[in-house]
């Protein structure tokens, strides 16, 4: 059986990099003191983001895993606004970690997560939705932008 990295075990490595490079190497401090406690608004606002998300699958009986068959197209909740508001969600938590670290070198990681769920994750992920759903999913496509 082939073992895949899924996006919450990325994110769980991004914090632990980003934790890492601001502790060993934090270069410069771009966010001061009380500014830093910024961060707690996107952080929060990502938690509360992949939960809701997390939820709308669980509500219509549909997997939340990305290499997994789906069950139904899920368009209501925060799917409404972003065809993919867990990653938006995973992001502002990376985002809301910097700012509340407040260094430049764990701000390096932030793109790079963005990266990986744009190059690897998404495409694959759009790739089953469209085979698996066809035009319906499409559709979906034109009203629903990929993040924002």
């Amino acid at each position: 059986m082939k073992t895949r990295l899924l996006p919450p075990t990325i994110l769980l490595l991004a914090i632990l990099l980003m934790l890492a490079l601001h502790f060993v190497v934090p270069f410069y401090r771009v966010v001061r003191w009380p500014w830093r406690l910024l961060g707690i608004l996107p952080l929060t606002l990502g938690i509360i983001l992949d939960l809701w998300a997390d939820r709308t699958f669980k509500h219509l009986n549909t997997t939340v895993k990305p290499f997994e068959q789906p069950q139904s197209l899920v368009t209501t909740g925060p799917f409404r606004f972003s065809r993919h508001p867990m990653y938006l969600g995973m992001t502002a938590i990376v985002i809301g970690l910097w700012l509340c670290l407040g260094t430049t070198t764990p701000l390096f990681v932030v793109p790079l997560f963005v990266l990986v769920m744009s190059v690897i994750f998404i495409p694959a992920e759009e790739h089953m939705m469209e085979k698996h759903f066809g035009d319906k999913y499409r559709a979906y496509c034109k009203r629903v932008r990929r993040w924002l």
